[in-house]
């Protein structure tokens, strides 16, 4: 065996103690794995518009102290479901073919109502009435939605138009999948699996849940900004003339709140318009006792139809700047104010109509208030004061989606 130098030893020896103390320099701990971020599919799809650390306001909204209509009940808004009913909102997933959300048919710009006289659905599907505009109808005092109020409350309805073959198209008939199918595609998307686990704690979809939310975010969509809320803040009641109102504007509210007197031939002899024994202020939503307002035509049909008795709130209207949303009635039959004026100025006696609001004829002869001009410019001023400016801009109720 060949013997090592005493000189080579030495030097060994030194280089392994000098390699000792430098691998005691060295940090040779190996680092824990970065986690994965839980939001990395919701952030891909809406970057920061939706961002679960930092929600936007929509349980804790302020409104007016002369505001009293609620028709939540139980489902009280809270910021991190209604910003998953935003999501599915304006998610085209919920349609049969990923072309239609709800907000193709309800459009933040129109008050979220549609400019089109009926709405596309999937696969060349129309609606059958004018799309119906959601302002403030959390504070309605009716609970039941649509114009012909079918549906028992907001919950129910907001997965209605997701099972109708003509709107969103998961109708379970002709050969098309029901509701199940939607839940179970909804669940295999990523960031419904993140948003879900973060709200609910699991990742199920469900029907209920789907309602819940979406219902949540509808009933957030609130306008408080008006004119009229300007107005109405300096004042006790709505009887007292306001502040920041014209002559013009203040003749117009009086009109609005005072009811007519009639002869025994349906016409006016005195008072004002009535229109707030159906449109009561300061919601201006539907008195749930109104029955047929005298529209009673079918869109693209020579048939009739009594049973629309809902409409929704008259704020918003118009914009702030006067500009008319969309067309009005269920019927989108009026592009102006003062064609709806006109309709509720002369009542069409329509023996068909069975359903026609008592408050609208005298002995089964349709009203005719018979304004003037002048009366008629001054209900269109003060209707002109419910536009408010906020709910077509604020991004809480905007499109959450980078690209869709």
């Amino acid at each position: 065996m060949r013997k090592i130098s005493p000189y080579k030893l030495t030097c060994l020896l030194v280089s392994i103690i000098v390699l000792i103390w430098s691998c005691k320099k060295l940090d040779l701990t190996i680092p824990a794995p970065v986690p994965a971020d839980p939001y990395a599919a919701t952030k891909l799809a809406f970057g920061t518009n939706i961002d679960y650390s930092n929600l936007s306001n929509y349980a804790n909204q302020t409104k007016p102290n002369y505001i009293n209509n609620d028709n939540t009940t139980t489902n009280a808004i809270t910021d991190a479901k209604a910003t998953l009913g935003r999501v599915l909102f304006y998610d085209k997933n919920l349609s049969l073919n990923n072309t239609i959300s709800c907000a193709s048919c309800h459009k933040q710009a129109f008050a979220f109502s549609d400019t089109a006289l009926v709405s596309a659905g999937v696969n060349g599907g129309l609606t059958v009435r004018h799309s119906m505009r959601l302002i403030n109808a959390r504070f309605a005092n009716e609970a039941k939605f649509f114009w012909n109020e079918r549906a028992a409350n907001l919950e129910t309805q907001t997965t209605m138009p997701i099972q109708d073959h003509a709107e969103l198209g998961f109708s379970g008939v002709e050969g098309r999948p029901g509701i199940d199918s939607l839940l179970k595609k909804l669940s295999r998307v990523n960031y419904y699996k993140e948003i879900f686990k973060t709200v609910y704690g699991d990742t199920i979809v469900s029907e209920a849940r789907l309602q819940e939310t979406l219902a949540q975010f509808v009933r957030s969509i609130q306008s408080f900004d008006s004119k009229y809320d300007a107005g109405r803040g300096l004042v006790n009641n709505d009887n007292a003339p306001f502040p920041n109102f014209t002559a013009t504007e203040n003749a117009g509210k009086n009109l609005f709140l005072t009811p007519p007197n009639f002869n025994g031939n349906a016409t006016r002899i005195t008072g004002g318009a009535g229109c707030n024994g159906c449109h009561r202020a300061p919601e201006f939503d539907i008195d749930p006792n109104s029955r047929n307002n005298g529209i009673v035509g079918i869109i693209g049909s020579s048939a009739i139809e009594t049973n629309n008795t809902r409409a929704p709130s008259l704020r918003d209207l118009v914009k702030a700047d006067g500009t008319v949303n969309t067309k009005m009635m269920h019927t989108g039959q009026f592009a102006t104010l003062e064609g709806v004026i006109g309709h509720y100025n002369n009542i069409p006696t329509i023996t068909a109509n069975n359903n026609l609001d008592n408050r609208l004829r005298v002995d089964g002869i349709g009203n005719r208030l018979n304004l003037t001009t002048t009366e008629i410019e001054q209900l269109v001023a003060f209707i002109k004061t419910l536009g408010g400016a906020n709910v077509y801009v604020d991004k809480k109720w905007s499109n959450p989606f980078l690209v869709q």
